[in-house]
């Protein structure tokens, strides 16, 4: 559908039951999020909050909480966009159809961004900044953001639309010691666009100008976070997308203005100015802390009449950035393994927060003379899948060999670790970088942005049977004393609680000297825990507990180890200690009291009773 702003997206989707309206007055301070988080744990429909406390403008939320949602915004266009991208990234398909190619490629120049006006700001009023929806998500949190916004830059050598960035990156309102209504915080992490712009403009002493867009069309945002193929803008792919280009303008002072955005949040970002910012409930199921970010100096608020103000909640996954993710995907399917020579299939685990865990499949082609396959190709593959964008900030990276067994894919979580770990030679295929990069919301790392990786490369035949249940005869020495199995060739240990690095090099040497002389060949996954229980309960909670809560350089050890020429391996199973640490962030937890709230609201008579 070519909706021409968000208003019209919300009227088709409530006409079609994708939508519900409170009308009761609803609190921005937690309870907002709360109802929001309920009815996508049930799958439920985008949510239309008319009566905010403290603010005269609704609110949308949930917009895209299911993957069947997202595609009944952009029916339309959505399968026109998939060929489109495919064709970015794989030019020579247009000559092969070059009748269909040409209806694409003239979608796309129909698409571009169009400008409406010099220095008119058609059908906007202004406002400020506290009498926008200060929604706060979590309880510690640093106070309140904008959770779905499209920020504008421009490339300072070269200024336009055309080589405009358009990200998702959130900002802080207020709270900390911003002035209100005067600074707001912009915070963008590792290998984004801004970060380019910022850096030009700084080199030129320059101020950087931001527009934050929120509301709009469905696309606007989508492609705000899209991984979009190099020379493809989010612009045009938002007009594509949407099926009406992006309109736009400048205002008297220079910033560019969407002209179908709900409100516009316009100002500068000086050299090297920063305050602190946060700490947020973020999409790793942690709170990311209060560090130095951008301070974004307020020039103007825009909005148009009857806005709608847009936002989500992030948190552990599965979140609604989880079913952005889904439909990505579905946009780009294989656009990241036409990149890189050699990988079949790569998955971001959201289960494990997406930056923490990649799974891959790659081919192993380097000695087909040879009888028998070892990790070779697969390990170049690696290094490529570590050297691109955003992947290169992952911890964990599990890679296979396409040849052992064809059918592999990466979402079958317990699949693909039985075929890793029933091959997995712990002396040969365990390869670490130390003292890099991993994700600005990851703190399991030494400091911000600062950790380390771990690949694991497996082909060839089988070379075990894993243990689907303990013997009888299996013990663990004090004070290791619950254990549970969590799938095949992977036990759950509860340990102390973490108190330092000595201590915990103490605890790994009496698992050892237990273990050294135990024939654990078909165990060769061992998982220290806070709670064994809970970490064994799903899989879910598998992989979420093991790779948010460890940093490999510090906290990946084995049975019987062996160092041989600066390479690392063990001969008994290999231990991840997943335990929170004293410097980790807290893990998010929901409020009772706006728990409580949100119950009362399903019961019969309440505004979401038959949804939750």
């Amino acid at each position: 559908m070519g909706y021409p702003s968000l208003h019209a997206c919300i009227t088709d989707l409530e006409k079609n039951g994708h939508l519900i309206r409170i009308k009761q007055e609803v609190d921005p301070y937690l309870e907002m999020a709360a109802i929001h988080l309920r009815i996508f744990e049930h799958q439920g429909p985008a949510i239309l909050f008319e009566n905010i406390k403290g603010s005269k403008f609704p609110a949308v939320s949930n917009l895209f909480g299911t993957l069947d949602r997202s595609r009944f915004m952009f029916r339309d266009t959505l399968e026109k966009i998939k060929i489109l991208v495919d064709l970015k990234n794989d030019p020579i398909k247009a000559f092969k159809n070059p009748l269909g190619s040409l209806n694409i490629v003239l979608t796309a120049l129909s698409a571009l961004p169009m400008k409406t006006g010099k220095n008119v700001p058609i059908n906007f009023a202004q406002t400020q900044i506290t009498d926008l929806p200060q929604i706060v998500n979590w309880p510690m949190d640093g106070g309140p953001f904008v959770t779905m916004p499209q920020v504008y830059t421009e490339d300072a050598d070269k200024p336009g639309i055309m080589n405009a960035n358009l990200g998702m990156y959130r900002i802080q309102l207020a709270g900390n010691n911003y002035i209100q209504n005067q600074e707001i915080g912009l915070h963008y992490q590792l290998h984004r666009g801004i970060g380019i712009h910022q850096t030009k403009a700084n080199a030129k002493g320059q101020p950087l100008k931001v527009s934050i867009f929120v509301g709009g069309p469905p696309s606007h945002p989508l492609a705000a976070v899209m991984p979009l193929p190099e020379g493809l803008s989010e612009m045009t792919f938002a007009g594509a997308l949407g099926n009406r280009r992006f309109r736009y303008y400048y205002d008297d002072e220079g910033y560019c203005i969407s002209a179908d955005a709900d409100f516009v949040i316009t100002g500068t970002v000086m050299p090297h100015q920063n305050k602190p910012e946060g700490p947020f409930g973020d999409h790793l199921g942690y709170y990311s802390l209060t560090h130095p970010f951008p301070l974004m100096k307020v020039s103007r608020v825009y909005h148009r009449k009857d806005p709608i103000w847009s936002f989500t909640v992030v948190g552990r996954p599965p979140q609604e950035d989880t079913s952005f993710g889904a439909l990505i995907h579905d946009i780009t399917g294989a656009a990241i393994p036409k990149e890189i020579p050699g990988l079949h299939e790569v998955n971001a685990v959201d289960a494990a927060g997406v930056h923490p865990l990649l799974f891959a499949i790659g081919s192993e082609r380097y000695t087909p003379y040879l009888n028998g396959r070892k990790p070779q190709e697969i390990l170049t593959i690696a290094n490529h899948i570590l050297g691109s964008n955003q992947l290169s900030l992952a911890k964990y990276l599990f890679i296979c060999a396409q040849e052992d067994d064809p059918s592999l894919n990466t979402h079958d979580i317990p699949k693909f670790m039985k075929h890793v770990l029933e091959r997995i030679d712990l002396e040969r295929d365990l390869h670490f970088y130390t003292k890099t990069t991993i994700d600005t919301l990851d703190y399991s790392g030494s400091d911000i942005n600062l950790g380390s990786k771990l690949v694991v490369a497996v082909a060839g035949d089988k070379q075990r049977e894993l243990w689907n249940e303990l013997p009888t005869i299996f013990t663990t020495p004090r004070p290791f004393n619950n254990f549970k199995m969590i799938m095949p060739g992977i036990l759950a240990i509860e340990a102390p609680l973490y108190i330092n690095e000595e201590e915990t090099i103490n605890q790994i040497e009496s698992l050892n000297t237990h273990f050294k002389n135990e024939d654990l060949h078909n165990l060769p996954l061992i998982i220290l825990c806070d709670d064994a229980g809970f970490t064994a309960q799903t899989v879910n909670n598998f992989v979420w507990v093991t790779f948010t809560r460890s940093n490999p350089s510090h906290d990946v050890h084995g049975i019987n180890s062996i160092t041989e020429h600066k390479h690392w391996g063990c001969k008994g199973p290999l231990i991840i200690d997943a335990r929170i640490k004293p410097h980790h962030a807290p893990p998010l937890v929901k409020h009772n009291a706006m728990e409580k709230r949100v119950d009362k609201m399903g019961e019969k008579g309440g505004a979401l009773y038959g949804i939750i």
